[in-house]
C-alpha cells in the first residue's frame, strides 16, 4: 500500500508540499481536483514509481524551478520510503497498476485511431503476468535468432569463398574426412587427365620387358673342362708335345689336314712338307687318335658357344637393350600422368660397359679353348667377377620388369575407362576432392568450427523458440477468449451498445499484436492493421465519445481480471468517467467498488465531485481517506478533503430521483433507485440528527442507538418511526454493496419499490 504522501516538490503545480505527510492512507482513497490542478501529475508520479520510469516525472518538472523534482512516499517494500531524487528511484513498486490517459492513449486508441502500437500493448495487456512472460521468451528468443543470424553471416563471411569451391557455408562444413585425400586427388587428376587425353591414352602401348641376357657360368665351365676321355694319355702327351714343337696354331692346321685325309679315306702317303712316307710313321696313327669325330664335336661345341655369346651378348644387344630402356623410360613419364608407375632408373653406360667386359672375357677364354680343345681349362677369376656384376644388374632389371608388369594392369584400366569417361563429370569430383581437402586445413578448420558452433548455438535458441511459442499458444487459446468475455461483461455493465469480436492474437514482423471487431447491431467493424477506407465504417467513426472511455474502462477492468495476483494490486485510477453519461457513471462507481474489494488498494481521483462523493458514501468509514487538491499562492496544495460537505448535493439528486420515480411511475434504472434509499435515509439523519448520527457512524449502529436511548430522556426516534426505519433498512440492505454483493443479480418489484420509496420520501419528509 501507498500509507502516506509525505513530499512532492518541484513537480506540475507542487511547489513544495508535505501538508498531509501524518494523513495515513486508507484502502480507498479518493482525492478531488479541480482541472489543472496538479491530479495528472500525482497519476504521473505514481505511473513513475511503479515502472521506475523517471520520464515520467521529468517531463512535468515545475517551470522556472532552479531546484529538481523530489518525491518522498511511504509504501509497502520499506523502509525506506520509496524516494525520488537526482532523476532516479531508489525503489519501485511493481504491484502499482493506473489507469488515465496514459494507459488509454498507448493501449487503447489516440485521438480517433487505433494505431499498431496500440494493439501491440493491448496483446500484452491480455495476456497478463505470467502470459507477458512466455511473449518475452518468446520474443527474446527471436531477438536472439536474429543475433544468431547475424554471428552466422559474419563467421560465414569469414570462410574464403574460394574455398568453399561454390557450395555454400553449410555445404562445406559439412563435408566429412577423408583419411587418404591426397591419394584421391592424385587418381583424380591422372583420370581427368586421361579423359583428357583420349587418343594417347588408347595409343600408347604399356610397358615390355627390358631384356637383359644372362651369362650362365656353369655350361662355360663345363665346356671349358672338356677334354677326350678315351683318347690314350701317352699318345696325347706324344701329339701335344709334338704340336708345341710346330709353330702357332698348329694344332689347328694339323687337325685340318688329318680330317680331310680322314674324309678322303686314303692311306697316308708322302709328308708334303718333308716328303716321307707316312704309312710307317708312328706319330700318324696317334694323330688319327687325337684329332677324331669327338675331337672335330668337341671344337664344334665350342664354336656354338662362341656364336651363341655374340649373337645374345654381341653388339647389337647393349644397343637394343638401351633403346628398350629408353622407350620404358618415355612411357613412364606419359604413363605417370594417369597412374602410378615405377621409375625406369637404370645406369645403361655402366650396364653396358660391365656387360661389354663380360663378353670380352668370355670369349676369350673360349677362343682359348677353342685352340686347345682338349686342354682343361678353368674360367678366369676375374670372369667370374664381371659375370657377378652383369648379374647384379639383371636382377635389378628383373625387379624393374616385375614392377613395369604391374603397372600394366592399372594402366589397361585406365585405358578403359578413358573410352568412356565424362571430363565435366571428373573435373567436378575433382573440384569437390580438392575443396574437401581445403575445408581440413587447419585455419580453415577453425572457422568452419565457429561456423557450425554458431549454428548449434541458433538451434539451441530456436529450440526454445519453438518451446515458447508452444506455450504461448497454448495460453492465448484460453486467453484470449477469457478477456474478450470479460470485456463484454463490463460494456453489458455499462450499458454499452456494442460487443467486442473476435480477440485474437497475430505475430507480425512488428511483434506479437492483437486484433478485434467492433461488433454494432451484429455486424462487425474490424479494429486491425488495415487503413480505414474512406467513407466505411471504422473505429473513428463508429464510437461516441462516451463509448470510446467505456471501451478503454472495459479492457482495463477485463484486464485485472486476468490477473493471478489481484489481491496485491494497488490500483490508480484518474478521471474514469470522462464522457460518460449518468448511467454509465454510476455503473463504473459500482464497478469500482467491487474492484476494490479484490485489491490491495484503490485509489480514485476525479474533477466531478459528485462521482466522488458517490464513491465515498458507498464506502466503510473505516476504510476510506478523502484528499483535494486545492489552489494555493505558489500553486496548487494537497490537502484533507471533508466529504460529509458536499454529499448534501448528493441527498438532492436521490431524493429527486426518488420523488421522480414515485411521481412518474416505472423507470429502466430501478436498480439505482433502490441503491439510493439507504444513502438517503443516512443523508437525511447525518442532517436531522446531527448530534447523534454524526459522519463516520454507520446506519447500523445508529438503529442500535436509537433502540437503546428508546423511552429515555435522551430518545432520538419514537417506536413507529424505528421500526420504520428497520423496515427500510432491511429492504435497501438488499441493494446495498456492503450488505449484498450479489445486490446487480437481486430482483426488482417494481410495486414493492413503489412502495418502499413512498415509505422512505415520507420518512424523510421534514
Amino acid at each position: 500500500m501507498i500509507n502516506r504522501l509525505q513530499l512532492l516538490r518541484n513537480i506540475g503545480q507542487f511547489e513544495s508540499v508535505s501538508t498531509i505527510k501524518e494523513t495515513q492512507l486508507s484502502r480507498y482513497v479518493v482525492i478531488y481536483s479541480e482541472n489543472g490542478r496538479g491530479k495528472t501529475t500525482i497519476s504521473a508520479v505514481l505511473r513513475s514509481l511503479a515502472t521506475g520510469d523517471p520520464v515520467h516525472i521529468l517531463e512535468r518538472r515545475r517551470l522556472a524551478s532552479q531546484h529538481p523534482p523530489h518525491v518522498v512516499l511511504d509504501c509497502s517494500g520499506g523502509p525506506p520510503s520509496a524516494m525520488f531524487q537526482n532523476s532516479a528511484w531508489n525503489r519501485t513498486l511493481p504491484n502499482l497498476v493506473i489507469y488515465d490517459d496514459r494507459f488509454v492513449d498507448e493501449n487503447v486508441y489516440s485521438g480517433l485511431a487505433v494505431a499498431p502500437e496500440h494493439r501491440q500493448n493491448l496483446h500484452q495487456l491480455v495476456l497478463g503476468a505470467q502470459g507477458v512472460g512466455l511473449s518475452q521468451q518468446l520474443q527474446g528468443a527471436v531477438k536472439q535468432i536474429e543475433l544468431d543470424n547475424a554471428d552466422i553471416r559474419a563467421r560465414s563471411a569469414l570462410i574464403p569463398t574460394a574455398a568453399m569451391g561454390g557450395m555454400s557455408a553449410d555445404e562445406f562444413c559439412a563435408l566429412p574426412m577423408r583419411s587418404d585425400i591426397e591419394n584421391e586427388i592424385a587418381v583424380a587428376e591422372r583420370a581427368l587427365a586421361a579423359a583428357r587425353e583420349q587418343g594417347p591414352v588408347r595409343d600408347t602401348p604399356s610397358f615390355d620387358p627390358i631384356l637383359l641376357p644372362n651369362f650362365d657360368a656353369d655350361p662355360l665351365a663345363e665346356i671349358l673342362q672338356r677334354d677326350l676321355p678315351a683318347l690314350d694319355t701317352q699318345a696325347a702327351a706324344l701329339v701335344q708335345a709334338h704340336i708345341a714343337e710346330n709353330a702357332r696354331n698348329g694344332e689347328s692346321w694339323i687337325a685340318d689336314g688329318v680330317r680331310i685325309l680322314i674324309s678322303k679315306g686314303e692311306t697316308p702317303g708322302t709328308c708334303p712338307f718333308c716328303a716321307q712316307d707316312l704309312a710307317g710313321s708312328p706319330v700318324m696313327a696317334h694323330y688319327r687318335a687325337y684329332f677324331s669325330q669327338e675331337y672335330a664335336a668337341l671344337k664344334e661345341s665350342i664354336s656354338a658357344s662362341i656364336a651363341s655369346i655374340d649373337r645374345l651378348h654381341g653388339r647389337e644387344a647393349p644397343a637394343s637393350f638401351e633403346r628398350a630402356v629408353r622407350v620404358a623410360v618415355e612411357r613412364q613419364q606419359f604413363w605417370a600422368r594417369f597412374v602410378t608407375v615405377p621409375e625406369v632408373t637404370l645406369d645403361t653406360a655402366s650396364i653396358v660397359n660391365d656387360w661389354q667386359a663380360v663378353h670380352g672375357a668370355v670369349i676369350a677364354a673360349l677362343e682359348t679353348k677353342r685352340a686347345a680343345p682338349l686342354e682343361r681349362m678353368a674360367i678366369p677369376q676375374s670372369t667370374l667377377d664381371a659375370i657377378t656384376r652383369f648379374e647384379a644388374h639383371r636382377r635389378t632389371v628383373a625387379s624393374i620388369n616385375h614392377l613395369l608388369a604391374e603397372a600394366n594392369r592399372p594402366i589397361q584400366a585406365v585405358k578403359q575407362q578413358a573410352e568412356t569417361a565424362n571430363s565435366r563429370e571428373l573435373q567436378e569430383n575433382l573440384n569437390r576432392l580438392k575443396t574437401v581437402e581445403t575445408r581440413y586445413r587447419p585455419a580453415i578448420v577453425e572457422l568452419c568450427e565457429e561456423y557450425l558452433a554458431a549454428k548449434a548455438a541458433k538451434t539451441r535458441t530456436e529450440a526454445i523458440r519453438n518451446q515458447a511459442k508452444v506455450e504461448l499458444e497454448t495460453y492465448r487459446t484460453t486467453a484470449f477468449p477469457r478477456y474478450q468475455a470479460g470485456i463484454n461483461w463490463y460494456l453489458t455493465r455499462f450499458n454499452a451498445g456494442f460487443q467486442i469480436g473476435r480477440v485474437t492474437p497475430a505475430d507480425t514482423r512488428g511483434g506479437p499484436t492483437c486484433n478485434y471487431d467492433i461488433v454494432i447491431n451484429n455486424t462487425a467493424v474490424p479494429v486491425s492493421g488495415a487503413v480505414d477506407r474512406r467513407g466505411e465504417p471504422s473505429f473513428r467513426n463508429t464510437l461516441s465519445a462516451g463509448d470510446r472511455n467505456t471501451l478503454a474502462l472495459a479492457f482495463f477492468f477485463a484486464s485485472l481480471d486476468q490477473a493471478h495476483d489481484l489481491a496485491d494490486k494497488i490500483v490508480v485510477i484518474d478521471d474514469p468517467i470522462s464522457s460518460l453519461d449518468e448511467h454509465r457513471s454510476l455503473t463504473t462507481v459500482q464497478e469500482i467498488w467491487r474492484l476494490g474489494q479484490r485489491v490491495s488498494q484503490l485509489i480514485t481521483l476525479s474533477h466531478n465531485k459528485p462521482f466522488l462523493c458517490r464513491m465515498y458514501e458507498g464506502i466503510d468509514s473505516t476504510m476510506r481517506t478523502s484528499l483535494k487538491i486545492e489552489r494555493d499562492a505558489s500553486g496548487s496544495t494537497l490537502l484533507p478533503w471533508d466529504v460529509s460537505q458536499d454529499i448534501i448535493s448528493e441527498h438532492d439528486r436521490r431524493h429527486q430521483l426518488l420523488t421522480r420515480f414515485h411521481t412518474n411511475g416505472p423507470a429502466n434504472d430501478s436498480l439505482e433507485i433502490a441503491c439510493s434509499i439507504r444513502p438517503h435515509l443516512e443523508a437525511f439523519l447525518r442532517v436531522a440528527c446531527p448530534g447523534t448520527f454524526p459522519p463516520g457512524m454507520s446506519l447500523g449502529s445508529f438503529r442500535g442507538l436509537c433502540d437503546e436511548r428508546y423511552g429515555s430522556i435522551g430518545q432520538i426516534l419514537d417506536n413507529q418511526r424505528i421500526a420504520e426505519l428497520r423496515d427500510l433498512v432491511e429492504y435497501s440492505n438488499r441493494y446495498h454493496h456492503v450488505t449484498n454483493q450479489a445486490r446487480e443479480t437481486a430482483d426488482i418489484n417494481d410495486a414493492q419499490l413503489c412502495s418502499y420509496v413512498k415509505r422512505t420520501l415520507a420518512f424523510t419528509k421534514p
